[in-house]
């Protein structure tokens, strides 16, 4: 049996975990749960799975869970309730833990799964943003322990997967699919005027509100680039990244001899997350079968640089290297939460980002502290250059 830890409990990708784990309730045991702010749902998990530790949001959220639990005759004896940062490095270092499914929304699970990975456990990765702010770090980490990092990302996950046919020292490029998003077909000039609910209509994936906003942005694809490169070893100019409306190729890797391999299956992202927490092997699955007859034709597009200047800020980022990356990343989740609170216009994502970009010089990374000092500078320039943006709005 698996002994799991879960970051992340209560987004798109911890609900799906649980629903792949209690598919196969001899093959898994879920050790530690960590959610957000959804005291409910957190509550319903720990109900459902009963962990050794559970960790929320806050104490003002733990105490909701705990109450939430106390009405149902709960056995609260059964778990240990903490909180905050340290409760989910609690969670992620239990020791009981074999792996760990990282899937803490944003920068807020770089440090629960580096102290996981010093702990020489497997680490499952959903939380792209770890690898794009320390990736120098959580690979020489990786490496000093001897552990792989197991994507779960439905692309790097095909990559992963396509790259079991051959070596390393053969790859020539990976090729990464993008949806498109909601604004694929918008032309360029209607994009000032987009609202967060027409961002929020992804065409083919339900995810969390962040991720679907990187995603229409195409930042989301950009990240995935600087995470590829360090997950992969490769080049940026070896990484190229593709539309693909369909979202039924997930990646691609191309090899030295022009062979092209790629990875197909269904747009349910419970398939790579059961490949990261069974891998080397592979187990059956529950889920249909990819009905090969049905599928619609297959279509594959240049991304359109020019409307999307936020995959082009990602690559600008991980040429620089050093801390430009987590720089990248803070001001994003900056600009996107003051999209989503429609406190800047959608287009003003990328403009935002590239104004923190011009302002900072990268710098070496060497430790963690590094990382996070550089991270809160960006966010700090971030929100400045956001109140700047919705002041002009208001015509103040």
């Amino acid at each position: 049996m698996k002994v799991l830890s879960l970051l992340g409990s209560t987004g798109s990708i911890g609900q799906s975990t649980l629903k792949v784990t209690s598919s196969f309730p001899d093959g898994f045991r879920i050790a530690g749960l960590s959610g957000g702010r959804n005291a409910r749902q957190l509550a319903s998990q720990i109900e459902q799975v009963r962990p050794d530790i559970a960790s929320s949001g806050d104490e003002f959220i733990s105490a909701e869970v705990q109450s939430l639990l106390r009405q149902r005759g709960y056995p609260m004896a059964r778990t240990r309730f903490v909180h905050g940062v340290e409760g989910h490095i609690e969670v992620s270092c239990h020791p009981e833990s074999t792996i760990v499914l990282s899937a803490i929304a944003g920068s807020a699970g770089l440090i629960p799964t580096y102290r996981a990975l010093e702990q020489g456990k497997t680490i499952a990765l959903a939380n792209k943003e770890t690898l794009v702010m320390a990736g120098e770090l959580m690979m020489r980490k990786s490496r000093e322990k001897g552990m792989e990092l197991l994507p779960v990302d439905s692309e790097h996950n095909a990559i992963h997967q396509c790259l079991r046919g051959g070596r390393r020292d053969e790859v020539k490029r990976l090729i990464l699919t993008a949806s498109g998003g909601p604004f694929r077909e918008t032309p360029k000039e209607k994009l000032s005027s987009v609202t967060v609910e027409q961002a929020l209509n992804h065409p083919t994936w339900r995810m969390g509100r962040k991720i679907t906003i990187d995603s229409a942005t195409l930042m989301n694809k950009g990240l995935e680039v600087i995470e590829a490169a360090w997950l992969f070893g490769v080049e940026p100019d070896n990484i190229d990244v593709v539309v693909h409306p369909q979202s039924i190729v997930h990646s691609m890797v191309e090899f030295a001899d022009g062979s092209i391999l790629a990875q197909m299956g269904l747009t349910d992202m419970c398939i790579p997350i059961q490949y990261a927490l069974t891998y080397p092997d592979r187990w059956h699955s529950p889920l249909p079968s990819l009905d090969i007859y049905r599928l619609p034709r297959l279509e594959f597009l240049e991304p359109e640089m020019d409307k999307f200047p936020c995959l082009g800020l990602a690559y600008r980022a991980l040429r620089a290297g050093g801390t430009a990356p987590a720089v990248l990343n803070a001001a994003n989740e900056v600009a996107v939460e003051a999209f989503l609170e429609n406190e800047i216009a959608y287009h003003e994502i990328s403009q935002v980002i590239e104004s923190v970009m011009d302002a900072h010089v990268p710098t070496s990374v060497s430790d963690l502290e590094g990382i996070l000092k550089a991270d809160a500078w960006a966010r700090g320039e971030a929100r400045i250059f956001c109140h700047s943006a919705a002041s002009s709005a208001a015509g103040i």
